[in-house]
């Protein structure tokens, strides 16, 4: 019995003579092969975290998009509104393509002032409904009066340093960083105007621009004095210092007084926020903090003063070095 190879459950061999075994067509080494990595969530289509990326995408593009036409209102033609803000500008000589007056606008001596100056100095006149002055100032706040200024146009700040070193005198430029209200650059340009500088160096981005609020506060400085923008303020800043003149940066903390320091040669005096103040690679790059001798019970200046001090003491040094 135990010799009987037909017994129920034994297994046949069909022989005992081995041949070729057919094989896989090498899809089981495929199958066992190492795949790579596994991809990102967001990178498989059938994950939430694909649907929440696209979402995130389309949030980014869509505030890239409204970005962009800010910068493009920015820098296309401002309406400045309200019957003092016009009258100051037409006063100060900001440069104006248009004066609105709105249809039935009640007269009185800011509009008439308005009219006469416009009409002396060849600014369009343009009578225009009220609903529609309302459009064009979206808040209705126009007081019957706008007045168009054109873009400013900047000056380049290789062109601008290059006039300033081919002048009679030193070089003094003054160059802002993290300055953002329009009434501190209007100030520094009309102080850096009044003590002798050649120009004003701004960032692109992160600064205040030229607005009819800059050319208010400069009181027309900025039809005298070229202001340039630079697309990286502390590149451009390296690149002047290789032509020669010294970069000075300004801060409460600075290791040089003003009261010891020559401002004679040419110069570049850094000009930070009264919070911010310098930008770190700024101020690394500066070959002199400078600071100002004030009262102890004091803490710090407004940057738009810190400059009007250090210019007026740099033209004071200039001037007794050439007389």
């Amino acid at each position: 019995m135990a010799g009987n190879s037909n017994r129920r459950g034994a297994i046949r061999k069909s022989g005992t003579k081995k041949g070729q075994v057919v094989g896989s067509g090498g899809q089981r080494r495929r199958g066992l092969e190492a795949r790579g990595a596994t991809p990102k969530a967001e990178d498989r289509t059938y994950h939430p975290a694909h649907r929440r990326a696209k979402v995130a995408s389309r949030k980014a593009e869509g505030a890239q998009q409204r970005r962009r036409h800010a910068q493009k209102q920015a820098e296309g033609p401002e309406l400045v509104v309200g019957r003092n803000p016009v009258v100051e500008c037409l006063r100060a000589g900001v440069p104006a393509t248009a004066l609105y007056v709105a249809v039935g606008a009640e007269n009185d001596e800011r509009l008439t002032e308005a009219v006469r100056f416009a009409a002396d100095h060849g600014i369009s006149i343009l009578e225009v409904p009220r609903h529609d002055l309302d459009r064009m100032t979206s808040n209705g706040m126009h007081q019957g009066m706008g007045l168009q200024v054109p873009p400013y146009e900047y000056a380049d700040p290789t062109d601008m340093l290059e006039s300033a070193l081919g002048s009679a005198r030193p070089a003094l430029l003054v160059a802002l960083d993290n300055i953002t209200d329009p009434r501190n650059l209007g100030a520094v340009i009309r102080s850096t105007a009044a003590f002798g500088g050649h120009g004003v160096l701004i960032p692109e981005r992160r600064s205040a621009s030229i607005t009819a609020v800059a050319w208010r506060t400069s009181a027309g400085a900025a039809a005298r004095l070229p202001v340039a923008r630079a697309t990286n303020l502390n590149r451009t800043l390296l690149e002047w210092a290789r032509s020669g003149v010294q970069l000075v940066g300004l801060d409460a903390g600075g290791d040089v007084s003003l009261d010891d320091y020559d401002g004679t040669g040419p110069t570049v005096v850094v000009v930070g926020s009264e919070g911010k103040g310098l930008s770190r690679l700024v101020r690394e790059n500066c070959d002199s903090i400078l600071s100002i001798p004030i009262a102890s019970d004091v803490e710090s200046l407004n940057a738009s003063v810190a400059a009007g001090v250090v210019l007026s003491e740099f033209a004071r040094q200039r001037r007794a070095a050439t007389g």
